[in-house]
């Protein structure tokens, strides 16, 4: 009761606090950098796979190429889920999808045969597991809300190219199914953000892997978190036209109100993931006969120039959605795709909090009453 707030200094939101080391990724704000376990998220992007870069973020190497035939075979026959799962997913369809994929995965931990074995060979097929299967879980509902009987995996088929012949049941295109691979691999980690401080904290205290995954996309469900793409979607369907778009964000800005796919928490540069989407929009858009989105976005980035040197710059999420939409994928279904993306990425945070494992509990410093005298409810005045 002694202290006070001239000698504790509050970190809200604990901005700028280091809780504890990863090897696993590098992020400048400053200079609108990231690295997973030291490779420039530029060159995996461009050069990578999603199979090879979740390899990497869970096993700390780049692997070999038997290696990588392993991982793949091993995600490509985790690719089902328990009946009881769909079921679940039948009965929950008219929920918002987040919450579904929330539902569906905590009820996974049902059926895993090693839910309860929180060692790194264990946690690491588990892993394995859950980044086939959460893909799954999002196409089954995409399915099923629309009448129709889930997709049935194809094993001949890459992750990325397996999640667009689920959603939509047809062979996507190279061209789809390369973008939809840089996409999961530019959202496949992103150091301790709310959803994977969430989950570090859920692994803290001994739980298991799939407890810290539902956490994780709890946390990512929130729309401060993940649910950019989804409305950067809506302002480019407010916007309409080039042509408005700068007095689109000039009667936004006026009244206070922040333009969606702008400014980061931790970048003050340009998100060093918005370039590999933008190529894609542009390239997806002009194929498909619908270069306006392309446009729109591009004239958004135009106005917004002025506050750039404020640190206001744009973001990944701005150009995510529109290539979600491009491809035929409903609106909610955005941040679930998010969701497959940083599963991986997730399980990698699990897997450094188990190696050295200390429960997470920060502090608050309380501001409420003094030490009072409990007074009995006949005493009281009304």
């Amino acid at each position: 009761m002694t202290e006070t707030a001239e000698t504790i200094k509050i970190q809200r939101g604990l901005k700028g606090v280091y809780f504890d080391r990863s090897p696993c990724t590098f992020i400048d704000g400053r200079a609108g950098e990231l690295l997973y376990r030291g490779y420039s998220i530029h060159e995996l992007a461009e050069q990578s796979s999603f199979e090879e870069t979740a390899w990497l973020l869970l096993h700390g190497e780049l692997p070999t190429r038997d290696e990588l035939a392993g991982f793949d075979a091993a995600l490509k026959s985790a690719r089902s889920l328990p009946e009881p799962v769909f079921d679940i997913i039948r009965s929950i369809k008219s929920a918002h999808p987040m919450d579904v994929v929330r539902t569906a995965t905590s009820a996974l931990a049902a059926f895993d045969p090693e839910t309860a074995d929180n060692s790194r060979e264990a946690t690491l097929r588990k892993a394995v597991r859950l980044t086939a299967q959460v893909p799954m879980i999002v196409a089954a509902l995409s399915r099923i809300r629309a009448g129709r009987d889930p997709v049935r995996p194809d094993e001949t088929l890459g992750h990325a190219a397996n999640l667009l012949w689920m959603l939509r049941g047809e062979k996507p295109s190279s061209d789809a199914a390369q973008l939809i691979d840089r996409d999961l691999i530019l959202h496949a980690e992103h150091g301790s953000n709310a959803s994977s401080f969430a989950a570090r904290v859920v692994i803290g205290t001994e739980a298991n892997l799939h407890a810290a995954i539902v956490a994780a996309i709890a946390a990512l469900s929130g729309p401060a978190h993940g649910g950019a793409a989804e409305d950067v979607m809506k302002t480019a369907e407010e916007i309409g036209d080039p042509a408005r778009a700068a007095d689109y964000v000039r009667e936004k800005r006026k009244a206070g109100t922040p333009i969606t796919g702008f400014g980061h928490r931790v970048y003050r540069a340009e998100d060093p993931r918005a370039r590999h989407m933008r190529a894609g929009v542009e390239r997806l858009s002009k194929e498909m006969g619908e270069p306006r989105w392309y446009e729109i976005l591009q004239a958004v980035v135009a106005a917004m120039v002025p506050y750039a040197r404020h640190g206001v710059n744009v973001n990944v999420d701005f150009y995510s959605g529109v290539v979600y939409h491009l491809l035929g994928l409903t609106r909610d279904l955005f941040v679930p795709i998010f969701a497959i993306g940083r599963t991986p990425g997730w399980a990698v945070q699990v897997i450094e909090q188990l190696d050295n494992n200390i429960l997470i509990r920060p502090l608050t410093l309380y501001n409420g009453p003094a030490a009072r005298a409990y007074v009995p409810i006949a005493q009281r005045t009304a």
